[in-house]
């Protein structure tokens, strides 16, 4: 029987890497005084000050959304393009100063799927 013929059927394998418009970011700041607190909106402003001082003002203007804060923790969950990822990355590595304090962002997680972030094998608690 030949395979080509018109009683087999013909498969296509159609595989997509990456299809997901948005990169999710599980970010955490660290600052020098650790009472030092920061609402949403000077948290946000202080990643665009970032950008502004890595890429310029093509950078400050790159869209990405805060979807969750914690006050407490400094912690977010940050929503960005996938072509922006690295340039929203970059900023944060490169963050070092927060009103003449040291800082430092630590990326926790990064995922194209928000609901990966949501639970952490190294945070896991068996009881």
């Amino acid at each position: 029987m030949n395979p080509e013929s018109e009683d087999f059927p013909v498969f296509q394998s159609i595989v997509l890497k990456n299809a997901a418009p948005y990169q999710y970011m599980k970010v955490c700041l660290l600052l020098e005084d650790e009472s030092t607190k920061l609402i949403a909106v000077d948290f946000k402003q202080f990643i665009i000050d970032g950008l502004r001082a890595l890429h310029g003002e093509v950078g400050a203007a790159l869209q990405f959304d805060v979807l969750k804060y914690d006050e407490d923790t400094l912690t977010a969950f940050l929503r960005v393009s996938k072509s922006d990822l690295v340039k929203l990355w970059s900023s944060l590595t490169l963050a070092g100063k927060y009103k003449r304090q040291t800082c430092a962002f630590r990326v926790l997680q990064v995922s194209p799927f928000l609901l990966s972030l949501t639970a952490d094998s190294r945070e896991l608690k068996l009881d």
